[in-house]
Parts: structure tokens; sequence; C-alpha cells
């Protein structure tokens, strides 16, 4: 993948690529977007996403995806709509090889949508869903490579509500080191003293508490994701259980770290890499992450000890 700084800046307009890939990304904060639109992608056929918080659910971002045949003028007209004054950052996909053609974008538009919403990492602004556009049997295999291209690109420049839910995902085998292997780890949190029990899945930093999750409603004086906790029964995500004890998890809920999780469902701050354990062995976090290091260590040892000394 290739990215490229237009001004230097990491905060500016970006541009992205991939090898052997016929699709171009640029990625504009809005106060930069006449500057962005200047650029000759703005002028192809295309797809767009008008990304910032949602003003409703601030846990969670919102999206607006649209597509054109000149993604500059959709642009221009969205910058002036107060409907969607919500957005913050955009990000234009068009095609280096200009073969994208109206029903490729109608076709990418729809299924942008549907991704979206069942990652359920952002909430779609789109008011009505569009309809997925007919095509050929290879153009729709073409444009399903676009999109699994798209998914690679933006999380690397700041976007992940095209990211699959973790709990859709094969668990990982908690004891079989394979670091590069997409799957999730399961994570248990439980209670002697207060009863409740919290499941989760873990990939790449972020913690998923699956829903059917209880946490604690006991009140403790330091707890510094309060805020996070409170919005998350606000959005009714996390609501009272029928035992007063507890509150529920009725929705899978992603949270940016172990210890973010934790906090909220013991209400209290908690060193999440302690805290949670591994569901089949009962290592907490923390000593399964540090036994992957030492298995790493082992190998590089024994792989040293192979070559034999220097020059040998």
């Amino acid at each position: 993948m290739r990215l490229y700084l237009v001004d230097g800046t990491p905060t500016g307009i970006i541009t992205a690529e991939i090898m052997n890939w016929t699709g171009h990304v640029v990625v504009t904060p809005r106060s930069r977007l006449a500057e962005a639109l200047l650029r000759s992608e703005a002028s192809r056929t295309g797809v767009y996403f008008l990304v910032g918080d949602d003003p409703d659910q601030s846990s969670k971002s919102r999206v607006y995806i649209g597509e054109g045949d000149s993604v500059i003028d959709r642009l221009k007209s969205h910058s002036k709509d107060p409907s969607k004054d919500f957005w913050t950052r955009a990000c234009l996909v068009t095609s280096k090889d200009l073969n994208l053609t109206k029903a490729h974008v109608r076709y990418l538009e729809s299924r942008f949508v549907e991704i979206t919403k069942l990652a359920d990492r952002a909430n779609v602004a789109n008011g009505n869903e569009p309809a997925r556009k007919s095509l050929p049997e290879s153009d729709i295999a073409d444009m399903e490579f676009f999109i699994a291209q798209v998914q690679v690109v933006l999380p690397v420049v700041g976007f992940d509500f095209l990211r699959p839910k973790v709990n859709a995902l094969k668990p990982r085998q908690p004891e079989k080191v394979v670091l590069s292997e997409n799957s999730g780890l399961q994570l248990i949190l439980t209670s002697g003293k207060y009863g409740y029990e919290a499941k989760a899945i873990e990939l790449d930093g972020e913690v998923t508490v699956i829903a059917g999750s209880r946490g604690t409603t006991e009140s403790f004086t330091t707890n510094i994701y309060s805020s996070l906790r409170q919005q998350l029964i606000q959005d009714g995500r996390l609501v009272q259980s029928n035992d007063p004890n507890y509150v529920e998890f009725v929705e899978d809920v992603t949270f940016a770290s172990p210890s973010a999780a934790a906090a909220v469902v013991r209400n209290r701050n908690t060193n999440g890499r302690t805290s949670w354990r591994i569901a089949t062995s009962g290592q907490t976090l923390k000593e399964w992450q540090d036994r992957q290091l030492n298995i790493l260590e082992s190998r590089d040892d024994m792989e040293r000890a192979e070559k034999g000394p220097l020059g040998s």
C-alpha cells in the first residue's frame, strides 16, 4: 500500500492506493474540501464517504455513503446541506483506469451501506437504503474485489466502519500462536463477590463484549470510563437486567481497549489485561500475551543454537 501526504502532514489531504489495484482513495478534512475538489479524481465517477461523530449517539460515528458520475458535484451539494453538518472528513474512492461506470458505483454504494450496517461500528446517515444495481456476473466479481481492497485501505487512513463485527469471525485457539491470523481471542470476566459474568472477543487490541454479558450496578468512587458507560445506557445498548444487581449488554459493543471494556463491566477503574481471562485456559490476558513473547524468544534461541557460533 502506498500513502502520500499531499501537503506533508498526516492530518491534511492523503491519497492511498494498492499496487496492482485500479482504485484510488483521497481523504480530506472538511476544512480542506475545496482544495481536494481541485484534484482530477474529484471529477471522476466514484463513491464517497462523509464521516464524523454522531451528534445523537456519541459512542458511535456517523457516515453518509454516496455515489456520483462526478464526485465533485455531489460533495459541493452535501457541503451546503444543513442536515449533513455532522461530517468532518470526506473520503473519495475512484478508479485510476476510469473504468468505473454509473452502474458500478451504484452497486458499490449499496454494498457499502449494507456492509456498514452489518459491521455496526457507525450509524448510516442515508435516509433510504440504495437498491443494488443489477450487474453481469463478471462485473459483480470485479466489484466485490474492489470492495475488499477498500476495506483494506480505509482502516489505514483512519476509518473503521467497514470492518466486520468480531463475533462473526472464527475464534482463535488461545494456545496457538499465529500472529497473522485474522481471528479473535475468547475472553471472560467474572466476579465471585458480585456474581456477574461478561464474555468478549479480543482482536487487534479491541475488545468486543458479547450481547448477554452482565456487569455490576455497584457504584464506585473512580471510573474514568463512567461517561462511556452512561452513554451506552442512554443509547439502550447497556440496560438494567431483571436482577437489580446487574446491567446487561443487549448487543455486542466494541471497546478500544481491554481496560475500557472491563471498567464498563465493573463500573470502576480496572486493568483490563489482568481482569480479562482466556476462556479456555483461565490465564489472564497479560499472562497469555507474555507467554506468546516467551515462546517467540525461545524459538529465536533455538534458531541461534542451530546456526552455531558465527563463522562455523
